[in-house]
């Protein structure tokens, strides 16, 4: 078992409404498409109405080369992954007091948007005063999952040393990956739902001391799952060309959705003798509005368990594997939460892949 205690985020500074990303998308691709109204509907109908990214606009109307994108990328997610790790272990919301750096025995690192060796991690410890003795696990290539695997696997951690304190960073800078010169209709829906957003988690084991915590109720994760689609590998992900990420999104996604998660979710909730009727909150990664409707519609659940999804959906876009931890800070601040309930957090990304985790509502040590 681990214990969720505190997510700390960080946001870059050029926010965007999604009116002013229609203006840009039809600046973008309006040649290249003789129905570009129709398909610019899907930005009002997305439910987003704003997202952030780490250049302004205009920036993303000019090329640039892979090596000046990625040099970005590592720049801007050393800074905000420090800002995000910083507010995780001091946020007065979360903590009476701060957790030292040195408290940490693991850090995950996940983000499938740009390269560095060294991994972001390290580059981290040389900025942060953590222990040199600290472990360190990136993960990449996750996309929009990543965030839940990266739970899901220092759940596990945590399970093997209980009395540890174990970060999950999840860095994802999407604009940084357009490119002006594809005008295929993926890059083109890819405009409409994708932001940029850094965040960290704090979990610890059963034995950890966690008297620090402000948190009246605790998420406990009880257990994790992953599947993965066989010969599914064109529904989502990247191709690489010599600009860099090029991206694959295939229009069947909420459909896969809908036809292939529930039987998923049933045979985790089977292994603890659970119905869905039983899982209050859903927090889930919103892929976009209509994954968001593919969820309900296939799991029959209402939208209310799927509030704090939508909520972030809204506020900030797709931000890939960043955004899953941005919808459970959303619900420790705001949902509704009942001692011993239990909830799902649950992703999807490229493999075809799902990552669900189960979890109850603990009170504080």
């Amino acid at each position: 078992m681990a214990f969720i205690l505190s997510i700390g985020t960080s946001l870059p500074e050029y926010d965007v409404n999604q009116e002013r990303a229609t203006e840009f998308a039809r600046y973008m691709f309006q040649h290249s498409f003789k129905d570009i109204d129709r398909l610019l509907t899907s930005f009002k109908n997305g439910q987003i109405h704003s997202r952030q990214f780490v250049k302004p606009i205009e920036w993303y109307k000019e090329d640039h080369s892979f090596e000046e994108k990625n040099q970005i990328y590592i720049e801007e997610t050393l800074k905000h992954s420090r800002e995000a790790v910083r507010q995780c272990l001091s946020h007065p919301d979360f903590f009476q007091e701060a957790i030292p750096y040195e408290k940490v025995d693991a850090v995950f690192f996940v983000s499938s948007t740009g390269l560095s060796t060294p991994s972001i991690d390290a580059r981290l410890m040389n900025e942060l005063p953590f222990s040199p003795y600290t472990k360190r696990i990136p993960l990449w290539g996750l996309g929009c999952a990543g965030g839940a695997s990266g739970l899901a696997r220092a759940a596990e951690y945590c399970k093997a040393y209980p009395e540890a304190f174990v970060l999950v960073i999840a860095a994802e800078l999407c604009s940084l990956t357009f490119q002006p010169e594809d005008k295929t209709k993926s890059n083109l829906i890819g405009t409409s739902l994708f932001g940029d957003g850094i965040a960290a988690a704090l979990l610890c084991g059963e034995k950890a001391d966690r008297r620090i915590s402000k948190l009246k109720l605790t998420p406990m994760i009880m257990d994790s799952q992953s599947v993965l689609m066989k010969q599914s590998e064109d529904v989502m992900g990247w191709d690489f060309t010599d600009q860099g990420f090029k991206v694959i999104f295939s229009r069947d996604i909420p459909t896969l959705v809908e036809k292939w998660l529930k039987t998923n979710v049933q045979v985790f909730l089977d292994k603890h003798q659970l119905s869905f009727s039983d899982i209050s909150v859903f927090l889930a990664h919103p892929g976009g509005k209509k994954v968001i409707d593919a969820y309900i519609k296939s799991l029959e659940i209402s939208s209310e368990k799927l509030l704090s999804a939508q909520s972030i959906l809204q506020k900030h876009g797709n931000m890939s594997s960043a955004t899953i931890l941005y919808v459970i800070r959303e619900h420790l601040l705001n949902g509704h939460k009942k001692e011993a309930e239990r909830g799902l957090i649950g992703a999807l990304g490229p493999g075809f892949s799902s990552e669900l985790l189960l979890f109850s509502w603990e009170k504080g040590a």
